[in-house]
């Protein structure tokens, strides 16, 4: 059923036979050249930054790496809007992750008042026209939208506020946005009627089911992204090391070591096992 939710040991046992495919991937985007951006959007608390670290995980960072970016500054805000994204856009060989991208003048910008009714229009009219240069450069462009229920969405808000370690994830500002939820829902169907292209479609991922959605991305970014004929290399053969040849490793007390803090709790009991 699609409201089931995924079993651990079938959802770690698809996440790394999918994440092996994702290294094969990397070498088929590596050894053709390609150009690829991942763009992930969606609502605060999607799911987006647990996606992008399972698609990254099993990757060189010097080929696929991510991208997420502060507010712009002074000067930025002068620049044509898509200026200060282009820079980070990948050469031959390079997958790039947007974790949020341009589309936050269609939403947070427009629903928040920082950008003008203007401003709003002309990213509208341009996003589309910008896109299919990219494509028509070989770029392949994938755009991600995470879908999150408005109950799903406030039980993940409150678990974020209860967990100290989890409270950086949220700012005043995206508790200040969970009050426009509908303003954000007719900001994102107005988006999606003119950036959803032909060259450059939107994709939602129902996202109340983590390990689903998961799941569901990476398959499907697996069978956009042509790699074919492409494997992990054979397994290499350790050289045999070096003979100590007279080396003398210095003493112990001529360096300054970490203190051992997992054998200071089991001494004082601290340890809960």
């Amino acid at each position: 059923m699609a409201d089931e939710r995924v079993p651990k040991k079938m959802y770690e046992a698809e996440l790394a036979r999918l994440q092996l495919e994702l290294v094969k991937m990397m070498y088929g985007v590596r050894a053709e050249g390609m150009k690829v951006v991942i763009i992930f959007e969606g609502r605060d608390a999607a799911g987006k930054g647990g996606m992008i670290k399972r698609l990254t995980e099993p990757m060189n960072p010097r080929i696929a790496r991510v991208v997420a970016l502060p507010a712009p500054t002074e000067r930025e805000s002068s620049q044509w809007y898509f200026q200060r994204y282009v820079a980070h856009l990948p050469a031959g060989g390079e997958i790039v992750i947007f974790d949020r991208s341009w589309y936050n003048r269609a939403g947070v910008e427009k629903v928040m008042g920082f950008c003008s009714p203007h401003e709003h229009r002309l990213f509208l009219r341009q996003c589309s026209i910008f896109e299919r240069l990219l494509v028509e450069s070989g770029v392949l462009i994938l755009k991600y939208w995470f879908s999150v229920s408005d109950e799903e969405q406030e039980r993940r808000f409150q678990e974020r506020i209860d967990n100290p370690s989890k409270r950086w994830k949220l700012s005043p500002m995206d508790l200040y946005a969970r009050s426009r939820y509908v303003d954000y829902s007719r900001a994102r169907d107005e988006m999606m009627v003119h950036t959803d292209i032909p060259e450059a479609p939107w994709f939602v991922v129902e996202a109340d089911d983590k390990r689903r959605a998961r799941l569901n991305c990476l398959a499907h970014i697996l069978s956009r992204v042509p790699h074919d004929g492409h494997a992990v290399p054979d397994k290499l053969d350790l050289p045999e090391r070096q003979g100590d040849e007279g080396y003398v490793r210095p003493p112990r007390d001529a360096y300054n070591y970490v203190p051992d803090h997992v054998e200071a709790m089991l001494t004082e009991a601290k340890w809960p096992g």
